[in-house]
């Protein structure tokens, strides 16, 4: 029997009037009795700023038996595809007798040293963060090396609070110790990266472009339909569903460019960015997804909010100011308060599970095929407190991690740079030291 099935090469691009469209993984692309390809595995890092009320965070029980505490119950459905990973510390955080500065600066150690493991000093960390350190290698197979995606004021110019580099508090990304990596708000500017830029720079006309409905897959359809006469039944449904969550995204942001410039007098401030928090949170998770699912890139931060943060979250009834709620002094009702906004970061870091577990990947979903850390730089934010930090970790690495567990370290004192030295080397990066590490830290397996 001859077989004269030819694969479709793995990088194969819908081209279109200036637009580029990588594609998902297709059984197309695998030559007729080859062994299906391993599917790329991917880091995200998901940020809550500020810290949780711990005793409302940490599950009761270890091991397999354990019972999800109100912060996480909005992960049930998940609780068998993720790890809590309890003890784990960043004490570079810490202020030392020596530091030059003399500062008191808890928030901004917190944001420049969590995926540092390093001391930050006022312009910043001493080394490269954890998720540059994998996108140096990943990167070397994608078209970005990495994305960094964020829901505040991502401006890293000038000096903040106490004479800080602002960047220490707005971004976790840092490619050396001197260069920051700014996070991007705005849905348009993620979309027009991952999938092409406008033709202008200028805020107007970026606007008018917009307006005029254009979708990204007008500008490639002639190239689509010849791509699915190529294609077995199961390989056209999974682009459709691709291209249809595509069309998605872009519809939602162009409601949200409608919606932020009716009371607009200049169209100057960036578009697209939904009023309301929970909207944009979930259009910048589903652009994570489509960068995943598109391979466009395999290392993630996503900043939930940045460290200080001060936002009000009426969506849920809450119009006090995030941080300075943390600062209870042990009231009851604004602990009422701080947990409300915890679980409500749950929800919508439940939502982005969702739909990784649900886009189906290689023999398995994207959720199987990735490495999720999601949780704090502070413990318990009333008192600064950096041991004992609130970490959980979801996916499976492709196999190499065996979630569904509460996992408590010795001491509640385990650098969290332990954690990162194993997570580099499940992506195949034999590091033997990062940041304050002193040792692997064994996961599940």
């Amino acid at each position: 029997m001859m077989i004269f099935k030819k694969a479709i090469p793995r990088r194969t691009f819908l081209r279109g009037a200036g637009a580029t469209l990588a594609l998902p993984l297709l059984e197309g692309m695998v030559p007729a009795f080859a062994a299906a390809p391993n599917a790329p595995l991917r880091l995200a890092v998901v940020y809550a700023p500020n810290g949780m009320i711990m005793d409302k965070w940490t599950p009761a029980g270890e091991g397999a038996a354990f019972d999800l505490p109100p912060i996480l119950e909005p992960l049930t459905a998940f609780q068998d595809r993720f790890l809590v990973l309890s003890g784990l510390s960043q004490r570079e955080a810490y202020a030392r007798p020596s530091d030059v500065d003399k500062d008191f600066a808890p928030h901004e150690r917190a944001g420049a040293g969590f995926l540092t493991g390093t001391h930050a000093n006022r312009r910043g960390p001493l080394a490269p963060s954890v998720d540059q350190v994998a996108a140096q290698e990943l990167g070397k197979q994608t078209q970005l090396a990495s994305l960094e995606l964020g829901l505040h004021n991502t401006d890293l110019v000038g000096q903040c609070e106490k004479g800080w580099s602002c960047a220490v508090l707005r971004t976790l990304s840092w490619r050396t110790p001197t260069t920051p990596l700014p996070t991007e708000s705005r849905p348009r500017a993620v979309f027009e990266r991952l999938f092409g830029d406008s033709s202008s720079t200028e805020p107007a006309e970026r606007v008018a472009r917009a307006r005029k409905d254009q979708s990204l897959l007008d500008a490639v359809t002639e190239a689509a339909n010849r791509l699915l006469t190529r294609v077995g039944p199961s390989d056209r449904v999974k682009i459709g569903e691709y291209l249809d969550a595509i069309r998605d995204v872009e519809r939602r942001i162009q409601l949200a460019e409608e919606q932020s410039s009716r009371d607009l007098p200049v169209l100057t401030r960036p578009s697209g960015v939904p009023e309301r928090f929970d909207e944009h949170a979930k259009l910048m998770f589903d652009l994570n997804l489509l960068a995943f699912q598109a391979d466009l890139t395999r290392v993630t931060t996503f900043m939930m909010g940045r460290e200080q943060s001060d936002r009000s979250f009426r969506e849920i009834g809450i119009s006090d100011a995030h941080h300075a709620l943390t600062h209870h002094g042990g009231n009851p009702a604004l602990i009422a308060k701080v947990i409300q906004i915890n679980i409500f970061h749950s929800e919508l870091f439940a939502y982005f599970l969702e739909r990784m577990r649900a886009t189906p990947d290689g023999d398995g979903s994207l959720l199987d095929h990735s490495m999720i850390m999601y949780g704090s730089g502070i413990g318990e934010g009333n008192g600064h407190n950096f041991t004992n930090l609130p970490i959980l970790l979801a996916g499976e690495g492709g196999g190499q991690i065996k979630p569904g567990r509460h996992v408590r370290y010795a001491a509640e004192d385990t650098p969290i740079s332990n954690l990162y030295l194993t997570l580099l080397g499940n992506l195949g990066l034999s590091l033997q030291t990062f940041g304050d590490s002193n040792g692997r830290l064994e996961l599940p397996a």
